[in-house]
């Protein structure tokens, strides 16, 4: 119960919760220091200073009370005030209203009224309000009222205070050059995950270890662990692009072969073949450019739809195009152009093949751009949405076979461009046209 309440209000950042840790001590050590001066010292000082004022108090209080006569007692009072260094008084009468008169905040004037109230053991009047540097007591006598000015300073610590100012502002002054600090040490781990988060978008950055040992070791992981993944698809892309290109001269003589022969059912069969094979090797090519050398810019995502729906309908495709920028006016990401236009290209192309109308939907959601491929065809059974985005998967059963002439792999090919984005290809059941519904999703 308790961990699930601390982390559902613990700070998310790594800056956050180091700086949580470096101030909650320092205020704790503060609170703990402040307790103890204000109760064991300052109290304490307090108490002993006032004790010593009582006794001088209580011993001018039995001079008094010794004398024959008042005037023999006043006399004796202001002879004892000098050596005392109080200002001594007697006053007519003999009673008073006890009280005692401190301020709020006054923790060592209470001190001051428990300790005189114990050493004198009778009614006593003591205002430290009416002048803020003299602890002004009256006490009855048989001679009349005792009145004794005491200067501040000699019942309570001078300039407590400041031992509190001194804390607060070197502890101030020592945090704020370790937030300093801290965040000079943050912020090599931000830019890590800055450039793994844009490479995990198809975005090479610059980046150079730093700060601690520690995170200049991850640092040089990371790279290291960059450089492998971008030299395996390196690696890929020209095995895929060699191999295809290597294919093109026999399939070429084949089809002169072809051409040059006889018409008969089997050079067709043979031909319809080789027009397969050549089909798949396009679509190899297409796979390979996709992760190809093609750098990441900004792009403008209203250009690139338009210019898409243009090409659909010079090829006699229709789609509908529902584009909203959302209130800026104007969608700019940072993608690969050619590869996200050849994604998008497929999918349309696959909805094109297998249903009469075509919708493609682009918004701007927090945090990606989504576009949406939507047809009125029969769409893929739920259960088969994920097995038809591998590649070479052809689900022939669920469309038309007769039109089908794709080689399985257009999906694959979005389905990997949104991830080389950083994004993600979905596929369902389009709620307003009953067919299938594909979303790509691009991070912004």
């Amino acid at each position: 119960m308790f961990s699930g309440w601390l982390k559902r209000y613990m700070p998310r950042g790594l800056f956050n919760r180091a700086l949580l840790i470096l101030v909650i001590p320092i205020l704790l050590i503060q609170a703990v220091v402040t307790v103890i001066f204000i109760q064991r010292h300052f109290a304490g000082v307090t108490r002993q200073m006032t004790h010593a004022i009582g006794l001088e108090i209580r011993y001018a209080i039995a001079t008094a009370e010794a004398a024959p006569s008042r005037e023999e007692a006043l006399r004796r009072v202001q002879a004892l005030g000098v050596p005392l260094g109080l200002t001594l008084e007697l006053q007519p009468g003999q009673g008073i209203v006890p009280e005692a008169r401190t301020g709020f905040f006054d923790v060592s004037g209470r001190a001051v009224v428990a300790t005189l109230r114990e050493i004198l053991a009778r009614p006593m009047q003591l205002d430290l309000v009416t002048d803020s540097k003299l602890a002004q007591v009256r006490v009855p006598t048989r001679q009349g009222v005792l009145a004794v000015a005491i200067p501040r300073r000699r019942v309570a610590a001078s300039n407590p205070h400041l031992l509190l100012v001194w804390m607060l502002a070197t502890s101030g002054i020592l945090t704020g050059i370790a937030v300093l600090f801290l965040r000079n040490q943050v912020t090599p781990i931000r830019k890590l995950a800055q450039a793994a988060e844009e490479f995990g978008k198809g975005r090479t950055v610059r980046f150079r270890p730093r700060g601690a040992e520690e995170v200049r070791r991850a640092g040089a992981a990371f790279l290291a662990m960059r450089a492998r993944i971008e030299r395996q698809i390196e690696q890929r892309t020209r095995m895929l692009t060699g191999v295809s290109h290597d294919l093109r001269t026999p399939l070429t003589r084949m089809k002169l072969a072809l051409a040059m022969a006889e018409p008969t059912p089997e050079m067709a069969e043979i031909s319809r073949d080789v027009r397969e094979m050549e089909g798949m090797l396009e679509a190899f090519l297409d796979f390979a450019r996709g992760e190809g050398t093609e750098e990441s810019e900004e792009t403008d995502i209203g250009e690139l739809v338009n210019r898409i729906v243009a090409d659909a309908a010079r090829s006699g495709q229709e789609v509908t195009l529902d584009y909203d920028p959302g209130p800026a006016g104007e969608l700019r990401v940072m993608l690969r152009p050619l590869a996200v236009r050849r994604a998008l290209q497929n999918l349309i192309d696959n909805a094109v093949k297998f249903a009469g109308t075509v919708r493609l939907t682009v918004r701007a959601r927090p945090g990606h751009v989504e576009f949406r491929v939507e047809d009125d065809g029969p769409g893929i059974p739920a259960d088969r949405r994920e097995e038809v985005m591998r590649p070479f998967v052809r689900l022939d059963e669920a469309r038309n076979q007769d039109v089908s002439a794709g080689v399985g792999l257009g999906l694959a090919i979005a389905l990997d461009t949104a991830r080389s984005h950083g994004g993600d290809l979905r596929l369902g059941e389009s709620e307003t046209m009953g067919g299938l519904r594909a979303e790509l999703r691009i991070p912004r």
